[in-house]
C-alpha cells in the first residue's frame, strides 16, 4: 500500500542565536508513515541540488540532507546527540541538543519547529531555532 503524498509549499526560516536568519520557500512532499511525520523537498545550490528530509516524531527528529551536501542533524529532546557534516571541503563532526521539538499538522497546514544547541568540531555552541511551515499546495 502506498502513502499518499501531499504536494506542499514550504518555508524554512533558520535563526541562529537571535540575530542571524536565513529563509527560503520551496516546494516538497509531506506524508505520515507509521509513528512518524515526513517532509521531502529538494534546494538548488551553488554546490549543486541537495535533498532534504526531514522526519519528526514525538519526541525526535531527525534531518537528512543528501547530494552536494551530506548532513545528518539528529534531535531527541534533552539529549545531546551526534551527527556529520559533510561537504565538498570536508567532513564536520557535529553535536545536537534539542531544547523543544513541536510538530502539527491541522487542515492542510503544518508547523514543524526544532530549538538546539548546535556545535560543530567543538566551536562554541550556538542555538538555533529551525521554523518550517507548510501548506497543502492547491495546483
Amino acid at each position: 500500500m502506498s502513502i499518499p503524498e501531499i504536494p506542499v509549499r514550504i518555508n524554512v526560516k533558520t535563526t541562529i542565536d537571535q540575530d542571524e536568519t536565513y529563509e527560503l520557500q520551496l516546494f516538497g512532499r509531506y506524508f505520515v508513515k507509521e509513528n512518524a511525520s515526513y517532509l521531502h523537498y529538494e534546494e538548488a545550490m551553488e554546490e549543486g541540488s541537495v535533498r532534504t528530509i526531514v522526519k519528526i516524531a514525538s519526541n525526535e527528529a531527525l534531518i537528512l540532507r543528501s547530494g552536494a551536501i551530506k548532513m545528518r542533524l539528529p534531535f531527541e529532546l534533552n539529549r545531546k546527540l551526534n551527527g556529520s557534516y559533510e561537504m565538498p571541503f570536508g567532513h564536520f563532526a557535529i553535536t545536537t541538543k534539542a531544547k523543544s521539538i513541536e510538530h502539527s499538522y491541522e487542515k492542510g497546514s503544518g508547523v514543524i519547529n526544532i530549538l538546539y544547541d548546535f556545535t560543530m568540531q567543538g566551536s562554541p555552541k550556538s542555538t538555533y531555532h529551525l521554523q518550517i511551515t507548510f501548506q497543502e499546495d492547491q495546483k
